[in-house]
């Protein structure tokens, strides 16, 4: 529990600041928790910059991107834990070698292929370079493989193809690792920066950690009070996310080696 409270006082000094009045955040006289609960500072917030749009933008990129991954993912994951062949292995390894190259190594190269398509300053350059994931096609290759053989072989008895396996024996298994990985992307690209930053360049196409660094640009570090407050508007739909999802979240880790 001590631990948990070291984690969580970062988060509880954000939430009591954005309810805070300017004067108060300075004032050594002042408490830690608010003088009157100021909520004003949420809505001063939203009038800096259009963070409407930059929601709608983090939801469509966000949600884009976890549909593609899925899509991608599940079918790669299952042509590598159940099918045979040739280069089977030679293409798995290349799948390991994106996972341990740096993302921003590959950032030039996927600008260039965006700007070639004619997607720069545009939402879909924010999906497309992300629609499939090395990694997870190795979590949910590892959760296939790890179903019986005997199933598979059952479902093909009665006249499955690969994509009826798929959909009714190795799917509904492996819910758990699905989930791990869906939060995961989303935690990611919800929070990413540097690629939005270097992809669009209007407000109507920028997303909610952009808005965020506009608003502390704008502030010069000076307002904390409706900076906080615009930082949890941002991290709120993780947090109801993570919060709906915990127990199998959790679950995934702890059954993931487990046949």
């Amino acid at each position: 529990m001590l631990l948990a409270l070291v984690w969580l006082s970062p988060l509880l000094w954000m939430g009591v600041t954005a309810f805070k009045a300017r004067a108060e955040v300075f004032d050594p006289q002042a408490g830690f928790w608010p003088a009157h609960w100021n909520w004003s500072n949420f809505s001063s917030a939203w009038a800096v910059a259009p963070f409407d749009v930059y929601l709608l933008n983090s939801l469509i990129s966000t949600g884009g991107i976890l549909a593609a991954q899925l899509l991608t993912v599940v079918l790669a994951a299952y042509a590598f834990a159940q099918l045979r062949f040739r280069g089977k292995n030679v293409l798995f390894g290349l799948f390991l070698l994106q996972i341990m190259f740096p993302i921003y190594a590959t950032f030039l190269t996927n600008f260039l292929t965006v700007r070639s398509l004619g997607l720069f300053d545009h939402v879909l350059a924010l999906i497309v370079p992300f629609a499939a994931s090395g990694y997870g096609t190795f979590l949910l290759r590892q959760a296939f493989r790890q179903i019986p053989l005997e199933l598979i072989e059952a479902a093909r008895l009665d006249g499955c193809g690969h994509l009826g396996i798929l959909w009714h024996v190795c799917l509904p298994l492996t819910r758990p690792a699905l989930l791990a990985f869906g939060i995961i992307s989303v935690v990611t690209h919800w929070n990413d920066y540097i690629w939005p930053l270097l992809a669009t360049n209007s407000d109507h196409e920028r997303t909610l950690p952009i808005g965020l660094g506009l608003l502390a640009k704008a502030d010069s570090g000076a307002d904390w009070t409706r900076l906080m407050a615009a930082t949890l508007m941002v991290i709120a739909p993780l947090l109801c996310v993570f919060f709906v999802f915990q127990r199998r979240f959790v679950n995934s880790f702890m059954h993931a080696g487990l046949k």
